[in-house]
């Protein structure tokens, strides 16, 4: 594998010493929302019998893991915005941030189907697993079209629950009215960035190189920046009653880091170690994701690297001879280096942003805590 430039350098400003865990408290109140929840869920789907028990076990495979960095970006904008100390107010924004979980659940679970991706977190995705369980029981009909309708229907679920535990938070009428128009704004729009990224897989080659960068830049913009970052700060803000210049000071900082976040996601899709990303390596070069990695070594490459892009890319039966090609093209054309430049460019707007946002402590340090967490990872 040919080598992966280190990481851009750390944010400026480091946490203090007792900061440094807050983000991985946050973690645990979104676990037993998530738990309670879940629980209750279990038993109204109880009343239809004991055959939903695999939707059941679909959406908690996949909702015990993840960083749940979303709800910490939630509870951080909150807190940043003088959302107060512990109490039932912080009670109320964890259960608001626990829903952001669960929609993306269901992101996850529909982004596997349109990837048709194997696994998910190192264990089957939800709908080879459905899959699975029908040819196990020697079921009639496709256990194909089973597997994709179970996880359709699992990632259904989800996105209903996100509603349904964002309405139960505990703030307050006029607090959720509020943070609503950020909710629901979020997942209209991750759905039309889904929508431009199945468009770009489909369109690029007849697009050609000239704007790849640009397009790509966007499907990051409204399939993951907005919804992975910049929208789980505003709905915890907005919660909060944060003004509008705080507001527009978290808009900048969630969609630099957010950009800077999902690049880290390409190169790790391409360069990274599977027992660290939960996927097969090179898993994004068989799905044939348009990303800015690719769009940067097309406008690159020389013919002979543009036909081995065309030959390879998107093949799902790409072995590791094919792999390592196309990542040599992606090290070869400066792509590889063109993307951490670009992450590293976003993560010092970001930090300046962060810097001269006018926030309340400790919020400012356990974000600076969340930008090494979104950048600075292996998985």
């Amino acid at each position: 594998m040919p080598p992966v430039p280190p990481p851009p350098a750390a944010p400026p400003t480091v946490p203090d010493p007792d900061q440094r865990t807050a983000a991985l408290g946050v973690r645990d109140r979104v676990e037993e929302v998530l738990a309670a929840f879940v629980d209750d869920q279990r038993r109204v789907l109880g009343e239809l019998g004991d055959d939903c028990e695999p939707l059941l076990e679909a959406v908690t495979t996949l909702l015990a893991g993840g960083k749940r960095l979303r709800p910490a970006f939630c509870y951080w904008g909150f807190r940043g915005a003088d959302g107060g100390v512990p109490g039932e107010a912080e009670a109320g924004v964890v259960t608001a941030a626990a829903a952001l979980e669960l929609f993306q659940a269901a992101a996850l679970l529909h982004d596997d189907v349109m990837d048709d991706s194997d696994t998910r977190r190192g264990k089957p995705a939800a709908h080879r697993w459905f899959a699975g369980l029908h040819a196990g029981a020697g079921w009639s009909g496709s256990a194909e079209r089973f597997g994709l309708a179970g996880a359709v229907l699992a990632g259904d679920l989800c996105l209903a629950w996100s509603d349904e535990l964002y309405s139960r938070a505990p703030l307050g009428a006029d607090a959720l009215r509020r943070g609503r128009r950020v909710f629901e704004t979020m997942r209209t729009q991750l759905m039309g960035g889904q929508y431009l990224d199945m468009l770009e897989q489909a369109s690029s080659e007849a697009l050609g190189p000239a704007g790849a960068v640009e397009r790509a830049r966007r499907v990051v913009r409204f399939k993951s920046a907005k919804y992975s970052v910049e929208h789980p700060l505003l709905l915890g803000a907005t919660l909060a009653g944060a003004p509008e210049p705080l507001l527009a000071d978290l808009s900048r900082f969630g969609l630099a880091l957010g950009e800077a976040f999902q690049l880290r996601d390409d190169v790790l899709g391409v360069f990274g170690d599977p027992e660290e990303t939960g996927k097969p390596a090179g898993d994004d070069l068989r799905e044939g994701k348009r990303t800015v990695l690719v769009a940067l070594a097309v406008q690159a490459a020389s013919p002979a690297q543009a036909a081995l892009v065309s030959r390879h890319l998107g093949d799902p039966q790409l072995d590791g001879d094919g792999v390592a090609a196309l990542r040599r093209v992606l090290v070869d054309t400066g792509a590889l280096d063109g993307v951490e430049r670009i992450i590293a460019e976003q993560v010092d707007v970001a930090c300046s942003t962060l810097d001269a946002a006018d926030l309340a402590e400790p919020a400012r340090a356990a974000l600076h805590e969340l930008v090494v967490a979104a950048t600075r990872r292996s998985s």
